[in-house]
């Protein structure tokens, strides 16, 4: 049985988990004790103790040293997150004594970046010392990085999350989404194309799911999934892909599509959706306090949103 909580926290110590990552990256206990400043025996008395408290080697042993298995792996990789948890801590208290903030984490989706930025933006020229950290995920994954604690606000949809009550969800951002295309694509000049002809191309979608008004058109339109697809995550990787390939749709958030059309990138094609793409929100765990630069964060953004709406 794997030891609890309580044993964890009382057994385990930093020092520890430092020679965890040392010997997972030199794979000899020689090599792992010099980087930590320990002695060769210590080592060793320090990685049996560690087996011992979690009830598993998490090493093979062999003549060519060591190498972690597969509880190793996934025990060195949880002390990379405590040593990244505890530099923030670092920051943020350093921070916090010169009066500047520390560390602000922020997520979002493909579309709420540029917007996620305009606010970040403005955070730093009040506080340009403060540690900042921006992750592009899916609203699936942004949601499993504010239960770990990995970020402090997201702007993403709390109903993609396992429980949406744990989420204090502020304001609502629309997100209105076009079709868009390499410029020499049959479709661009074609005046405003249903559905069923948009159904028959090859289309760019993400890996978990594709976005949900795609999704429903599809539905809608009793048609099955796109019969073509190219799975692809990055919003760089999909402009450059359109760019690239004249045979290709893809759905891009508003904000973003604009620009590239501007600058002759990519080409609208003008479709009319059926359904209505969900607005974000900005989510952050009810049972944690924002630190002051979130909440900064958080009025930047809503300062912004007011501008976009045409109220500032």
């Amino acid at each position: 049985m794997p030891p609890t909580l309580e044993t964890l926290m009382s057994r385990l110590r930093l020092r520890q988990l430092r020679l965890l990552m040392a010997l997972e990256e030199c794979g000899s206990i020689h090599k792992a004790a010099e980087q930590v400043a320990i002695s060769q025996p210590g080592a060793t008395r320090a990685l049996n103790e560690i087996e011992s408290t979690l009830g598993a080697p998490l090493f093979l042993r062999s003549a060519r040293g060591l190498e972690a298995n597969d509880l190793g792996r996934c025990v060195v990789r949880y002390a990379r997150l405590i040593q990244t948890d505890v530099a923030h801590l670092r920051e943020e208290m350093i921070g916090i004594q010169q009066g500047y903030g520390g560390h602000l984490a922020v997520g979002g989706t493909m579309g709420a970046i540029a917007a996620i930025v305009e606010a970040i933006v403005k955070v730093r020229a009040e506080q340009p010392s403060l540690s900042l950290q921006v992750i592009e995920d899916t609203s699936e994954g942004l949601l499993r990085l504010l239960d770990q604690g990995r970020i402090d606000v997201a702007l993403c949809r709390s109903n993609f999350g396992r429980r949406p009550g744990d989420y204090h969800c502020h304001g609502h951002f629309p997100e209105p989404l076009w079709v868009v295309a390499n410029p020499g694509h049959p479709l661009v000049e074609a005046g405003e194309p249903d559905f069923t002809t948009l159904a028959r191309q090859a289309w760019i979608v993400y890996p978990v799911s594709m976005p949900r008004m795609l999704e429903q058109e599809f539905v809608a339109a009793g048609l099955s999934q796109p019969v073509q697809s190219i799975e692809i995550s990055s919003t760089y990787a999909i402009l450059a892909m359109l760019e690239r390939d004249e045979g290709v749709l893809a759905l891009l958030p508003e904000r973003i599509a604009r620009e590239q059309v501007k600058r002759g990138h990519v080409a609208r094609i003008r479709y009319r959706f059926r359904t209505r793409n969900p607005a974000f929100e900005l989510l952050w765990r009810r049972d944690r306090e924002l630190s002051p630069a979130a909440r900064r964060f958080i009025e930047c953004y809503d300062d912004g949103a007011e501008c976009d709406a045409g109220i500032c």
